[in-house]
């Protein structure tokens, strides 16, 4: 056995934590790399398996050798002694071989592996990306309608049957109700510690004790004013440790709130009974997540589950496939683009085929080790910051690093016409567990004066938005306003106008990116600018037009 010390040693470094914000959890892309990081952990953990097995088989096999020598040697002590060889071998076992002995069993067989974890260690995930991992659990938990015991087996929507997955473990659905009850969010603390607990009761071995769960889910049952649930559960929690302090202060609590309650019912007349229960059907229906910042929640999220506006026959008939040649372009006379309407208003359309699959790879590869948090800027102070609502990793690419990214950006100029030397560089995002950017804007606002000011470029006048890779569940980009959603396709892009020709913004383009429920989406974009279009996209007097 390893020495204890060891063992202290091991799991501090295990449970370390770096105080570095790496934010891995923001892009799938950058945490392939912590799979070869812990499969290169596990290789270095079984060479150490391995050592002290060896040392083990070493000290059994001494063992073994001696139990038998001194059985024999203990039935005639003088008569064995007598022969003097075996007086000599004695001397020796016990002045140098059980030396040698002591030094083997002290020998620490764990240096190269906690070297190899040390080194190692600086690129783990800190809890920040703990907690982002969770939170984004609980965020395609509620965007796509799904129960805890879905999301615990891992059989959502979309998945590919050849990937193997960990079904969460009663341990993990504890850690997510913990980190939703730091928040206070009681709601969702309910759910997963409901689900460990379903999971104990099924049988599961786990270290998490009942006791603690039910101490959870008690409290977080009655903050949403459930008192005869939270009451129940604190019974059953006292059936297993009737000593336990605060469930016995609660227990007298939680009843004589409900006596009181109770008191109040049953004085009140018949107006009064009325009205509390259409109070606590109306608190029933409310019960959930709590508000938030986001006006259009709702209407965001149904548009992310494919619940969006339908078109009427009348509009759909307006809606066309065709093969565009863009004005004659001589590129495009002979080897017309695929063009798809996505929407009439705006106007929003598909371009196929745009990049070829070596082409995708170019770029991911050039933008990968540069990939950071993506950040958005703050309309208060214009300062560039992170926010929770944005969840990927971004890199920009310049057109004179690589043939492919200059070949890419005269592509876009070529389909839509437009002049991209005032445009912003190309922009590559890979989003993370949950990846998501909640509904924008991508043009500069009147309360946003200042927005592009240092670029001297003027407003985004257009969205180029290209998708490097399907997405099996989720991910949608969706323009919330309007009501319609746009789904990833490897290899095409998106465009739309977010200004009118008159220059002012056009509102109906208000759009969010869906969070990735199963998939890598990876997607580049083109922010095109008002200045070196005067020509071609000529200006109108008419606000709206």
């Amino acid at each position: 056995m390893a020495p204890r010390g060891v063992w202290c040693v091991l799991l501090t470094c295990l449970f370390y934590t770096s105080s570095a914000d790496k934010d891995f959890f923001t892009s799938i892309g950058q945490m392939t790399d912590l799979l070869y990081t812990e499969k290169d952990l596990v290789t270095s953990l079984k060479d150490y398996i391995r050592a002290e097995e060896s040392k083990l088989e070493q000290v059994k096999k001494w063992a073994q050798k001696l139990d038998v020598l001194s059985a024999t040697a203990t039935q005639d002590p003088e008569g064995f002694l007598g022969h003097p060889v075996n007086a000599f071998k004695l001397m020796k076992r016990l002045n140098t071989e059980w030396g040698e002995l002591e030094s083997l069993v002290l020998k620490d067989m764990s240096d190269g592996f906690i070297s190899n974890l040390t080194i190692q260690r600086q690129y783990f995930p800190n809890d920040d990306d703990q907690t982002g991992a969770a939170k984004a659990l609980m965020r395609l938990q509620d965007t796509y309608r799904l129960d805890t015991q879905t999301i615990s087996t891992g059989e959502l929507p979309g998945t590919n049957t050849d990937v193997t997955m960990s079904p969460m473990t009663v341990e993990d659905c504890f850690e997510l109700g913990k980190i939703a009850y730091s928040d206070a969010d009681y709601y969702h603390t309910e759910l997963w510690m409901e689900q460990a607990l379903k999971q104990l009761d099924g049988g599961e071995e786990s270290t998490v004790d009942m006791v603690t769960i039910l101490d959870y889910l008690s409290y977080s049952i009655y903050q949403q004013g459930e008192l005869e649930r939270a009451l129940d559960y604190t019974k059953r929690l006292l059936k297993l440790d009737s000593a336990h302090q605060r469930a016995n202060g609660n227990l007298k609590y939680f009843e004589y709130q409900l006596a009181k309650q109770k008191k109040v019912e049953a004085e009140e007349g018949l107006k009064e009974k009325e009205k509390r229960e259409r109070e606590k059907r109306e608190a029933s229906e409310k019960k959930g997540r709590p508000a938030d910042y986001l006006p259009e929640r709702r209407k965001y999220e149904q548009l992310c589950r494919g619940e969006g506006i339908k078109m009427t026959p009348r509009r759909q008939s307006r809606m066309f496939c065709r093969y565009s040649d863009n004005n004659r372009h001589p590129l495009y006379v002979l080897g017309p683009v695929k063009q798809e309407d996505e929407w009439d208003r705006p106007r929003i359309i598909r371009y196929h085929d745009v990049l070829s699959n070596s082409e995708i790879e170019k770029v991911k590869e050039l933008a990968k080790p540069r990939l950071r948090r993506a950040t958005i800027s703050n309309p208060i102070t214009g300062v560039l910051e992170t926010a929770h609502y944005r969840i990927s990793k971004s890199a920009w690419l310049t057109a004179y690093e690589d043939p492919v990214v200059d070949k890419i950006n005269q592509r876009i100029e070529d389909i839509t016409g437009l002049n991209v030397k005032t445009a912003e560089e190309l922009q590559v995002a890979n989003y993370g567990v949950g990846g998501q950017y909640e509904p924008h804007f991508d043009f500069g606002r009147k309360d946003e004066p200042d927005a592009f000011k240092e670029l001297g470029t003027g407003n985004r006048i257009a969205t180029w938005l290209i998708y490097m890779s399907d997405v099996p569940s989720g991910g949608a980009t969706v323009f919330t306003d309007v009501g319609a959603a746009v789904w990833p396709k490897k290899g095409s892009a998106v465009f739309w106008y977010n200004l009118f020709p008159s220059g002012e913004g056009d509102y109906s383009t208000r759009h969010a990116a869906c969070p990735v429920l199963v998939g890598n989406k990876w997607v580049s974009n083109k922010w095109i600018h008002e200045r070196g279009q005067e020509f071609r996209r000529r200006c109108t007097l008419d606000e709206s037009d």
